[in-house]
């Protein structure tokens, strides 16, 4: 019996001598905190899903561990403008997560869930492949309270829109989302706004916009966005800011100069965009707004009126020489064609051929309203200065973040930066020209939009915090998705994790769905 006692108690001592400090290790990485503080080689050990000790770690044990020679470590990127409205179909978030993206925040362009809690609660009893938060939308709220009407709300109608700002807020909302470019968003004015954006600001939220227009009056939309925030005494986000359209290539100059004079003034203004020069909407954006308003049927109505008819072309006309068309039907792709899926791919240009037809713009302008009429279409506008997009990454204010849509593989043909936003700009803007070092890159990707949204936990690799991260080859990441071939993973993010689990591993995915639905706090 002694015997036994004695062995048992060795047993004990023994196994308590050989349970490993950590879970994870990651050894020999090349570690980017996330600040701009220059590079470490020092190594990470996680328990759970903390990072619990960060250094010199090659004596400890783990039970997984992890050889980063020759890697970098990241934080994981935080995509500061994603459309998740599938994450009930795709909820494992592979097309975000195979970029190195840990979290992101939805509801952007005015379009946020609603009702707010009812949704969030949903998406947790499902269970998500990264983290998630969520703006509620300005879109969404005023559609709720007065359809797509083109007018002032009445005063009750502005209460109601508030009180359900201020639900969505203590629910859990980081802020609200205008898409001032869309129905019904364009139909208002800016006190509307700014009142609404009062309601998120005393709950500390944000405001991000997608400026009123961002070709011939971005100058104009970028004031109101300051205005905004002066205002409403909140922090604004300039989202996917760009310059659209010819006649205002190299306008960045001055956007940028008006964001540096507003923080000068001590205004919180913030900008984050997506490393492409074209962009990717619905082709009603190049409809008047007043022609869509009531909807599709009001629209097709104004078209039996032979002046209303000829006005809503003459103002596409315009937009296609002056805004998204970018002064040439070859430059309008359509992407989603759901009453004509060989459309996909293909161009205005080529759609115009098709018929029988000259590719004249007048011409091109009637199809536009054709699609209109069959439900619409998702288009891809390359009407973007490469130079401007450059402009604007090295400006130290602009975050990357993709306004890319959980996708499945083969479903239409989307704007690859649905797949390759993050690994474009490490491979392309970093490695390849140097528009930006590496540190910067991860900085505009990780701590950058983790202080915007406030999460104190996430986008920095410091004892304490939560265990997401992303683990590449800088000499190999590149995105491959393309405008042909968009359906493309991209390569050399080789590790994620998230919440301290593996949903990368060696390149492969792995639908563990150790995601969070994180509420402001």
């Amino acid at each position: 019996m002694k015997r036994i006692l004695f062995f048992l108690v060795m047993v004990f001592f023994f196994s308590c001598e050989i349970e490993p400090e950590f879970d994870l290790l990651i050894l020999n990485g090349t570690v980017y905190d996330g600040s701009l503080n220059e590079p470490q080689k020092i190594d990470i050990g996680i328990r759970g899903d903390f990072i619990v000790k960060v250094g010199e770690l090659s004596g400890y044990q783990a039970v997984k561990s992890i050889d980063a020679k020759g890697l970098a470590v990241a934080p994981g990127f935080i995509d500061l403008h994603a459309h998740l409205e599938p994450i009930f179909e795709l909820s494992d978030c592979e097309s975000h997560i195979r970029q190195g993206v840990t979290t992101s925040l939805g509801g952007p362009d005015g379009n946020g869930p609603t009702p707010f809690g009812i949704y969030v609660d949903s998406l947790k009893q499902l269970g998500v492949g990264m983290n998630v938060g969520f703006l509620v939308g300005h879109n969404s709220i005023r559609s709720q309270v007065m359809n797509l009407d083109n007018r002032k709300p009445t005063d009750e109608e502005l209460e109601e829109m508030k009180a359900l700002v201020a639900k969505a807020m203590e629910e859990g909302a980081f802020g609200i989302s205008t898409g001032l470019k869309y129905l019904p968003g364009s139909f208002s004015e800016v006190s509307e706004v700014i009142e609404l954006s009062k309601e998120a600001s005393k709950r500390g939220g944000i405001y991000t916009s997608h400026l009123r227009d961002e070709g011939l009056e971005v100058l104009a939309s970028v004031s109101e966005a300051l205005t905004i925030s002066e205002k409403a005494t909140i922090p604004v986000v300039l989202t996917h800011h760009k310059v659209i359209g010819k006649p205002m290539w190299g306008m960045s100059n001055k956007t940028l100069a008006m964001v540096d004079q507003a923080r000068a003034k001590g205004l919180d203004i913030m900008m984050d965009q997506y490393p492409y020069n074209a962009s990717y909407t619905g082709i009603s954006v190049l409809i008047p707004s007043w022609a869509r308003a009531g909807g599709n049927k009001e629209f097709i109505q104004r078209l039996d009126n032979p002046k209303l008819r000829d006005s809503i072309k003459n103002g596409i006309i315009f937009n296609i020489l002056n805004d998204r068309g970018g002064d040439d039907l070859d430059r309008i792709q359509f992407a989603k064609v759901s009453w004509m899926p060989e459309l996909e791919g293909k161009t205005l240009k080529f759609w115009t051929e098709l018929r029988g037809l000259q590719p004249t713009l007048e011409n091109g302008a009637d199809l536009v309203i054709e699609a209109q009429i069959k439900g619409g279409a998702s288009c891809i506008f390359h009407a973007m200065d490469e130079k401007d997009v450059v402009n604007i990454m090295k400006h130290p204010q602009t975050m990357i973040a993709s306004d890319g849509r959980l996708v499945k593989l083969g479903d239409g043909h989307p704007h690859p930066r649905w797949y390759g936003t993050f690994p474009r700009v490490l491979g392309e803007y970093v490695r390849e020209r140097s528009v930006l070092t590496l540190q910067e890159a991860i900085h505009k990707m990780t701590l950058l939009p983790a202080n915007v949204m406030g999460l104190e936990d996430r986008g920095h690799i410091v004892e304490g915090k939560k265990a997401d991260l992303t683990i590449f080859d800088p000499k190999t990441v590149i995105d491959k998705a393309t405008f042909e071939t968009p359906h493309q993973y991209s390569e050399g993010i080789l590790y994620v994790l998230i919440n301290g689990k593996l949903a990368v591993e060696e390149g492969v995915f792995y639908p563990i769905k150790s995601g969070e639905v994180l509420l402001k706090k």
